[in-house]
């Protein structure tokens, strides 16, 4: 059960450091991190902006899965 917890914390850091730069590629409303890099946030993951978008709520969902997982896993340890 040790090598799970340590999968799991290891996918669950790397998620949020991926999550942190989606949302920082973003563009908000005026403008943000995402026209800093020339705006290629956008098209690094597909056409326009809505699929950023639901690409960071599906890594965004990941996260919150990973984090319910290790809840259950810890409760189920002790």
């Amino acid at each position: 059960m040790d090598i799970l917890k340590t999968i799991l914390y290891v996918l669950f850091a790397l998620n949020a450091i991926f999550l942190i730069g989606l949302v920082l590629m973003q563009e908000g409303k005026g403008g943000g991190l995402g026209n800093a890099f020339g705006g290629a946030g956008g098209e690094a993951f597909g056409h326009g902006v809505g699929s950023i978008n639901r690409f960071t709520a599906f890594v965004a969902g990941s996260l919150m899965i990973i984090a319910l997982a290790l809840a259950l896993i810890m409760k189920w340890d002790s």
